[in-house]
């Protein structure tokens, strides 16, 4: 009977039918001091995890220039990690802790956790401990535990390379602000190359990485020690 009804390959999707994944690629960023940063990008992505991205240089750069403010001994959550380029330059530059955070797809995981490794040889291991990495992130530096406090400070950077979503995106800011926040502009660099060669747009707009911090407003800071 099972004879009888055999399919055989019918529902057997045929040979060449998906395109072959593409095989990864590598980056290497250089750092101000001269120091590279070599980092592995998944071969194709609809995120587009297999570039490494202008606003991460740009940024990486920016973390750099202010490390003693912003970075070192200091806890670092990136979102939208990709590669992690900032995220290793700031573990590189002495982070306490660096998380690296993306979209729960296991390419991405993946590959952050595999550039992580790539450089832990490059991070200050002052005390540091080893723990395994949650699914969703990716954790490097010294410390695995946290302290709670009030104080925030974010930054942000917005690569324009679609600068028809630009007055879009920038509606963001004015309800951080009515949320409680101070939002800064702190740079508007203007990079070698575009991002997608072929995209429309002011060519030199899409060229533009924007810089911005956001942090809790001062009444907002008392209102939370008041309250702790």
């Amino acid at each position: 009977m099972d004879d009888e009804f055999d399919a055989g390959n019918m529902f057997q999707d045929p040979e060449g039918y998906y395109p072959e994944d593409e095989p990864p690629t590598f980056a290497e960023h250089t750092m101000l001091s001269g120091q590279k940063v070599r980092v592995r990008l998944v071969g194709s992505h609809p995120l587009y995890g297999n570039l490494l991205w202008n606003a991460g240089r740009t940024s990486s750069h920016y973390i750099e220039e202010h490390t003693e403010d912003l970075i070192r001994n200091k806890d670092v959550l990136e979102i939208g990690a990709a590669a992690g380029v900032p995220s290793i330059v700031s573990a590189i530059q002495g982070a306490r802790t660096v998380v690296l955070t993306d979209y729960p797809d296991p390419d991405l995981v993946g590959n952050m956790k595999y550039n992580a490794e790539l450089s832990a040889s490059a991070i200050p291991a002052r005390g540091r401990r080893k723990a395994p990495p949650p699914r969703r992130w990716i954790q490097m530096g010294q410390r695995s535990d946290y302290e709670e406090g009030p104080e925030l400070c974010c930054s942000g950077y917005l690569h324009s390379y679609q600068p028809w979503l630009l007055p879009k995106t920038e509606q963001f800011f004015p309800l951080a602000e009515a949320s409680g926040f101070n939002v800064t502009k702190i740079f508007e660099k203007v990079v070698d190359a575009v991002l997608f060669e072929n995209d429309p747009g002011d060519e030199r707009l899409r060229r533009t990485v924007f810089g911005y911090e956001i942090r809790w407003a001062q009444d907002q800071l008392e209102d939370s020690s008041k309250t702790v």
